[in-house]
C-alpha cells in the first residue's frame, strides 16, 4: 500500500512548450483553418448531384477515375442526343444542316479544290472558311473508305441511311474529343492554378461546362461542328494566359478560319494584344511617366504577332493558291469567291427569327423596307462599334493603368478581365451585328459559360440563367427538328447536377443572392419560358401571325440577353 502510495506520488514530468514551438503550432493550425476555409469556399456546388458524385474521388489516387467519369459522361451525353432526329430529316429536296455536312464531304473529295466554293451554290455550297472544307475533305476520304456510297458524287444527294447518320454522329463527337473538350480541360487546369481551385472543384466545374444544353443540342441534335470553331478559341484564351501571344494569335486565326463566327470575339482579343504591347504603367518603376509609357510600346512583339497572323492565314489558303495549278487571274477569283461565300451580306440583316436587337424591333420599325442592304450594313456596323467600344477600352485601359495588371501584382482579375471581356464583345455582337442565326448564341455563350470557374454563387446563379435562356432560344429550331425530349432532358439534366432543384432555397443555384431586381428579372423570365412553352407546345398560333409563338420567344430570350449583356459589362467594369 505504501508502495503503491509512492508510485502514486511520483510527478509524470509535463513537456513544456518553448514560446517558438507555440507560436510555429498556431501558425501551423491557423494555416490549416485556412486551407478549411479555402476549400469549402471553392464549393459553390456542394449540395448538387455532381459533387455529391465526384467527393469519392476526391483523393489524389482516384481523381483519374473522377476524370474518366467526366469523359464518359459526355460521351454517353451526346451519344444519347444523337439518336435522335436531324436538321432538316426526311424534308426533302434540301434537307438541312446534316446534309449541308455531308454534301461539303462529298465535294470536297470529287471536285478540285479551286471549284470547291464555286458549285452549287444553290444546293448547300460552302460558304465556311477553308478549315471546314478540309474538315469535311478528311472526313469524306475516311467515310468513302468504309462505305463509297456515303459521298458518291450526285447520286448520293438527300441520303439518310442508318449507318451514314451514325458515321456522322461519330465524326461530331470525334471532332469535339480532339479539340474542344482538351481545350476546355486545359483552360480549367490554368485557371484553377491562377485561382488556387482544389482539383476536385476543376473537375465538377469541367462537368457542368461539358454538359452545357446549348452547344450539345447545336452538335449532336441539329448537327454542326462548332466545338471545333469553339474549341480553337480556348486554346487561343489558354496561351494568352499563359503570356504565349504568338501560339494564341495562330490559334485564334484557325478559329476564324474554321468559323467566321470567331469574329465576334476579335475586336477584344485585338485590343487586348495591342495594349499588352505596352508596359504596365506600374512596372515602369519610380520614375514612371507617360512619356516613358508610350516609349515602352514593344515594336518587335508587335511584328512577331502580325507575322504570325500573316504566315497562319497564308498556310490556310495556301492550298487554293498551289494546288489548282492556276494562272494568277484565276487564283484571285478563287480567293475573292471564298470571302464571297464566307461573308453573304447580300441574304439580308437576319435569317429567320433570332433574339437580337434587329429581329425584335423588326416588329416595331420594318428595316428592310426603310433601308436598303448597303445602308443597313452601315447601321449595323456603328451600332455593333457602339456596343463592342466599351469592353475594348476598358480592357486596354485596365492593361495599361491598373495596378492589379501589372506584372509583379498576382491578381487573379488579370486572367477573368480576359472571360468578361470576351463575354461582352461577343454578346455586343450577337445582339446588333449584320446577319446573324440563332445558332451564333454559342459563341457569347462560351465564355460566359466559363465564369462559373468563379467562386461566386450569385454570379453562377446568373450564368446557369443566361445558359437557360440560351437554350429556350433555340426551341423554335429544335421543335422543328423534332427534338422536344432531347431539349427537355438535356435542359433538366443540366439543372439537376448543378443544384438547380434543390428544395432548400439557401443551396438552391436558380436565384442569384444579388438583390431584388435580379430576383425579380430572372423569375419572371421563368414564368414567361414556362408561359411561351405552353401555349407554344399545345395551341397553334393564329392564322393572322402564324409567327407569334416564334416572336415572343425571341422577343423574351433578347430581353435577356441584353440585361445579361449590360450585367456583364458592369461586373467588367468592377474588376
Amino acid at each position: 500500500m505504501g508502495k503503491s502510495s509512492s508510485k502514486a506520488g511520483n510527478k509524470v514530468p509535463i513537456p513544456q512548450t518553448t514560446p517558438a514551438k507555440a507560436k510555429k503550432k498556431t501558425k501551423k493550425s491557423n494555416k490549416i483553418k485556412e486551407q478549411v476555409a479555402v476549400k469549402n469556399s471553392q464549393i459553390p456546388f456542394e449540395n448538387s448531384p455532381i459533387y455529391d458524385l465526384l467527393q469519392f474521388f476526391e483523393k489524389a489516387p482516384d481523381q483519374w477515375t473522377a476524370r474518366y467519369i467526366l469523359i464518359l459522361t459526355a460521351i454517353i451525353l451526346r451519344s444519347a442526343v444523337g439518336l435522335g432526329s436531324f436538321s432538316g430529316q426526311g424534308e426533302k429536296p434540301i434537307n438541312g444542316d446534316f446534309e449541308a455536312q455531308r454534301h461539303w464531304m462529298e465535294l470536297t473529295i470529287h471536285l478540285p479544290i479551286n471549284k470547291w466554293y464555286f458549285y452549287e451554290p444553290l444546293y448547300w455550297g460552302i460558304d465556311y472558311p477553308p478549315l471546314t472544307a478540309f474538315h469535311s475533305y478528311l472526313f469524306g476520304k475516311l467515310g468513302s473508305l468504309i462505305n463509297s456510297d456515303w459521298f458518291r458524287f450526285f447520286t448520293s444527294r438527300g441520303l439518310e441511311s442508318s449507318d451514314l447518320k451514325t458515321y456522322m454522329r461519330y465524326t461530331s463527337l470525334i471532332s469535339e474529343l480532339v479539340i474542344y473538350v482538351p481545350a476546355l480541360l486545359g483552360f480549367i487546369s490554368i485557371m484553377g492554378k491562377k485561382l488556387n481551385l482544389s482539383r476536385m472543384y476543376q473537375i465538377v466545374i469541367s462537368t457542368i461546362i461539358l454538359c452545357q444544353p446549348s452547344l450539345i443540342l447545336i452538335d449532336h441534335g441539329h448537327f454542326q461542328y462548332n466545338s471545333v470553331m469553339l474549341g480553337l478559341f480556348l486554346f487561343s484564351l489558354v496561351d494568352l494566359i499563359k503570356g504565349n501571344y504568338i501560339l494564341a494569335s495562330i490559334w485564334f486565326m484557325s478559329s476564324i478560319n474554321f468559323k467566321q463566327m470567331g469574329l465576334y470575339y476579335a475586336p477584344f482579343i485585338f485590343a487586348y494584344l495591342f495594349s499588352k504591347l505596352f508596359t504596365n504603367y506600374y512596372d515602369l518603376g519610380s520614375d514612371r511617366s507617360v512619356k516613358k509609357l508610350v516609349t515602352s510600346f514593344n515594336f518587335k512583339k508587335l511584328i512577331a504577332i502580325g507575322l504570325a497572323v500573316i504566315i497562319t492565314s497564308i498556310v490556310i489558303i495556301s492550298p487554293f493558291i498551289i494546288l489548282p495549278n492556276c494562272s494568277r487571274a484565276e487564283t484571285l477569283n478563287v480567293l475573292k469567291q471564298i470571302l464571297i461565300r464566307v461573308f453573304p451580306f447580300e441574304r439580308g440583316l437576319f435569317e429567320d427569327k433570332v433574339a437580337n436587337f434587329w429581329c425584335t424591333t423588326n416588329l416595331v420599325v420594318k428595316y428592310r423596307d426603310i433601308f436598303s442592304i448597303n445602308q443597313l450594313k452601315k447601321i449595323t456596323l456603328l451600332s455593333t462599334l457602339v456596343a463592342i467600344l466599351p469592353p475594348c477600352l476598358m480592357i486596354s485601359y485596365k492593361n495599361i493603368f491598373n495596378p492589379k495588371f501589372s506584372i509583379s501584382s498576382s491578381s487573379p482579375v488579370k486572367y477573368l478581365s480576359l472571360i468578361y471581356g470576351f463575354a461582352a464583345t461577343s454578346w455586343g455582337f450577337f445582339l446588333f451585328s449584320f446577319l446573324v442565326h440563332e445558332k451564333n448564341v454559342l459563341v457569347p455563350l462560351l465564355p460566359s459559360t466559363l465564369l462559373f470557374i468563379i467562386n461566386d454563387k450569385s454570379k453562377i446563379s446568373m450564368i446557369q440563367w443566361i445558359n437557360n435562356i440560351a437554350a429556350f432560344s433555340l426551341w423554335p429550331l429544335l421543335k422543328k427538328e423534332n427534338l422536344v425530349l432531347q431539349y427537355v432532358v438535356v435542359i433538366l439534366l443540366s439543372n439537376w447536377l448543378v443544384g438547380g432543384f434543390n428544395m432548400k432555397l439557401s443551396n438552391n443555384i436558380f436565384f442569384p443572392r444579388i438583390n431584388w431586381f435580379w430576383n425579380l428579372v430572372i423569375s419572371a423570365s421563368y414564368i414567361s419560358v414556362a408561359i411561351v412553352h405552353f401555349v407554344d407546345y399545345f395551341y397553334l398560333p393564329p392564322a393572322r401571325y402564324p409567327d407569334l409563338w416564334v416572336i415572343l420567344n425571341t422577343t423574351v430570350s433578347f430581353g435577356c440577353f441584353s440585361l445579361f449583356w449590360l450585367w456583364i459589362l458592369y461586373q467588367f467594369y468592377k474588376l
